[in-house]
């Protein structure tokens, strides 16, 4: 079953305008799929191989007289030295459009390289698994409840698959991760003691970060534990959402918030179900994780000038998530209930009054399957999917 991806039209446009084209995120998310799909017509090789990667690697030039353009080139990140190679071959057809595709799965080592040979020559774009939107209009989401999404995740495999299952599938996902990814990464002395760490992030997913709290709770150094968690970082696994401050930081918080790119991936290192409610602890970071994940595929896929952020200042008070975008500040609370109230709008005013901004747009992520105005200029939108922030559709508030 072919999902289409939302980020195919742009992805097309940009291979009309730079001689090569990046796509960086996990593994496993579709990368390939998308563009063998889309671009059928192009060669393509993968330095998943090892006798391709070490050809790539150690004979260039050979490896591209090989494989002439329009190629895609997929793991790039096992042949750093292939990249200046890349770069005089860019070079040597100047003007030229559409030469290369190129996929990588470890964006520390993949932008390292593209940043030293490929600048100005190649755009880059993040990709991640399924945006809630590409399920829901896929035949994958037909008769299935808005939950089994969020709790499954949006690996296109476990939606293109017939009956697959859905833990077992986690299970090898998540041992090839730790043997094929981080042992090229990180010199891990056990991989039972990274896999503990992973499920530590887990249960702290929408919480601010505290290295050495969370080493200290997995029997690691703090060092280590920053060490680890920029792996995964740089694997695409996890994100770090970094506080708002508008120049008064002093009376703020500078501490990043972690969330898991794919909820699922979350939800089964918790030890959840995907066919059984969570436990009511659980169902409001993982909302706030699923919220704010959408939110980074709409500005990574669709509009990469916008920034995102989240607001907590010294008392205590919050706003999960700050969208800037075409300078202005749309402040964005999460809850996990259908009728938000008064109370739940509590961060947002403490922001525009923080800032004397009393006319901030706000927004609450709900599960409401119809927007409505809970106060002036504070909208509750379904949090399942993004919306339109200029034009966010408004009805009365229901009746109590």
């Amino acid at each position: 079953m072919w999902i289409e991806r939302v980020l195919a039209p742009e992805l097309r446009r940009l291979v009309a305008a730079f001689p090569a084209v990046a796509l960086t995120g996990p593994r496993q998310i579709g990368k390939t799929a998308l563009l063998e799909h889309d671009f059928a017509d192009w060669r393509y090789v993968s330095l998943d191989t090892p006798s391709l990667a070490e050809m790539a690697e150690t004979r260039p030039h050979e490896f591209l007289a090989r494989y002439p353009p329009p190629l895609v080139i997929d793991e790039a990140q096992y042949a750093p030295s292939l990249f200046r190679a890349l770069k005089v071959a860019i070079d040597a057809r100047r003007g030229e459009r559409g030469l290369f595709l190129i996929t990588g799965s470890q964006s520390y080592a993949l932008m390292q390289s593209l940043a030293d040979s490929l600048a100005g020559r190649i755009a880059v774009i993040p990709f991640q698994s399924l945006s809630a939107e590409e399920w829901r209009n896929s035949p994958a989401a037909a008769d299935r409840p808005w939950t089994a999404f969020w709790l499954t995740g949006g690996f296109p495999a476990l939606w293109s698959t017939p009956n697959l299952p859905v833990q077992r599938w986690y299970q090898g996902y998540l041992a090839t991760y730790l043997e094929r990814d981080l042992r090229n990464q990180l010199r891990v002395a056990s991989l039972r003691d990274f896999e503990r760490f992973l499920r530590a992030c887990a249960a702290r997913c929408a919480q601010m970060l505290n290295m050495a709290e969370l080493g200290r709770d997995v029997g690691i150094s703090a060092s280590t534990a920053r060490e680890w968690i920029n792996a995964l970082v740089a694997s695409n696994q996890i994100v770090l959402l970094e506080p708002y401050h508008r120049s008064l930081g002093k009376r703020l918080v500078k501490s990043p918030k972690l969330y898991f790119a794919d909820t699922g991936l979350a939800a089964f290192l918790m030890g959840l179900n995907p066919e059984i409610p969570p436990p009511e602890a659980l169902v409001g970071p993982l909302w706030e994780n699923h919220v704010v994940a959408q939110w980074l595929r709409w500005r990574d896929w669709l509009h990469p000038e916008a920034a995102l952020w989240y607001w907590r200042d010294a008392g205590g008070n919050e706003v999960d998530l700050l969208i800037e975008w075409q300078s202005r500040l749309y402040a964005v609370e999460c809850k996990y209930k259908e009728r938000p109230e008064e109370r739940d709008l509590r961060g947002i005013r403490r922001l525009r009054a923080f800032y004397d901004d009393p006319a901030l747009t706000g927004f609450v992520a709900c599960t409401s399957p119809q927007p409505f105005e809970i106060a002036e200029g504070i909208v509750a939108c379904s949090g399942w999917t993004t919306w339109p922030l200029n034009e966010a559709p408004m009805e009365p508030r229901p009746a109590a």
